[in-house]
């Protein structure tokens, strides 16, 4: 999903576009992300979840390929929607991790995993930067079409069967994601929540190749190598998983929409003041780093909480919780590249600034407890019969 956001200006040239039109390939990527979510998802609930995996990496991959051969960009967003939805295997795997453990140490697994799904995405900048560097865009999507098609066999030969916890009808569990959404106050505020914090993440990495090109000249290499920067701060990941199993979901919830505000004062800051470029690159390194950090941090917490609320339905959970947590991440994007076109780098940090405020004003009036899942005496799916 994430190799085409430091790309976006050498497809651009490539297709004769400005920045206003090829930011919407990334705009793609995260619609699909959602779709994909919404409409498969719920199957890891429903069927044998290494099969289901095992199809829909063959299918990532052959997205993939087909946007490497995209002869112009409505192809190319095509594709990048093709991408998006299939991508959503990742959200397949990961309600598997709070399967393996007790309940005391779920936030410390999904801590865990999420390192490994937030190391991916940050790094896809990376080596979709230096890999177009050398060999042009289009065969960073070869090469990551080749990785993918390679999980078919090892999923095969290293998962063990996954049958559903339950017999639902695909129907019944579409229907049900409405009544989730409905009678869980918790996956509400999260949901919500994490759609504001993505939005305003996504402002930064829709609009950082822009802004290091139109102030620097650099070009997809750099913008990819701030990648590896943000995999510092997605370090903290497995660090808030245990911090929420210890003083509460809510209050990692709290720093980490912090770190975010502090994060883009310092983004912003920089612009403002016309310093150096050195000292420029600086505070844009320690703020990449501070952003990630809240991101995850925030990221992880609502995922230890919404997964605390009934364990056979963890996927559907989930695909509540990601289509909207991917929705604002589409409409960040979206945004983002309006700004940019209009007051360039301050319009982003403006904007992010303002979705961050709005996730203060969420999470100041959402639940108050350190955790409410015990006060759930009803299962869903007890909740799912009543209503």
């Amino acid at each position: 999903m994430y190799y085409n956001q430091p790309l976006l200006l050498e497809m651009g040239h490539t297709f004769g576009t400005a920045a206003g039109r090829t930011g919407f390939v990334a705009v793609a990527t995260q619609v699909g992300y959602a779709m994909g979510l919404l409409f498969f998802v719920p199957l890891g609930d429903l069927l044998e979840r290494r099969a289901l995996m095992m199809r829909m990496f063959a299918a990532v991959a052959v997205s993939l390929v087909l946007v490497s051969l995209a002869p112009n960009l409505g192809l190319l967003i095509a594709g990048s929607v093709l991408i998006g939805i299939f991508a959503s295997v990742t959200h397949v795997v990961l309600p598997i991790a709070p399967d393996l453990v007790s309940n005391e140490q779920r936030g410390r697994a999904i801590g865990i995993v999420m390192t490994g799904l937030l190391l991916g995405i940050l790094l896809a900048r990376t080596f979709a930067g230096w890999v177009s560097h050398i060999t042009g865009w289009r065969s960073v999507f070869v090469i990551a079409a080749i990785m993918n098609a390679a999980f078919v066999p090892m999923l095969w030969r290293m998962m063990p069967k996954l049958p559903p916890k339950q017999k639902l009808r695909y129907a019944d569990a579409m229907k049900s994601l409405w009544t989730l959404y409905r009678t869980q106050p918790l996956l509400r505020e999260s949901s919500e929540l994490g759609a504001l914090v993505f939005a305003s993440f996504s402002c930064f990495w829709t609009t950082l190749a822009f802004m290091l090109y139109s102030h620097y000249g650099l070009g997809a290499g750099v913008a990819g190598t701030f990648g590896v920067v943000g995999a510092a701060g997605a370090m903290v990941a497995p660090i808030a998983g245990r911090m929420s199993d210890k003083h509460g979901s809510r209050w990692v919830v709290s720093v980490g929409i912090s770190l975010l505000a502090v994060s883009y004062l310092l983004l912003w800051g920089e612009e403002c003041a016309r310093l150096s470029t050195a000292l420029h690159m600086v505070l844009l390194i320690v703020g990449v780093v501070v952003l990630d950090m809240g991101a995850q941090m925030t990221q992880v917490a609502n995922q230890t909480r919404i997964f605390g609320l009934d364990a056979s339905a963890r996927s559907r959970l989930n695909t509540v919780y990601m289509t909207v947590y991917f929705s604002g991440a589409a409409v960040g994007s979206a945004l983002a590249t309006v700004a940019w076109v209009h007051w360039q780098w301050t319009g982003v940090s403006v904007l992010a600034l303002a979705l961050i405020g709005l996730a203060f004003l969420r999470h100041a009036v959402g639940d108050k407890s350190k955790t409410h899942f015990d006060s759930h005496k009803l299962t869903i799916e007890d909740e799912l019969m009543e209503a």
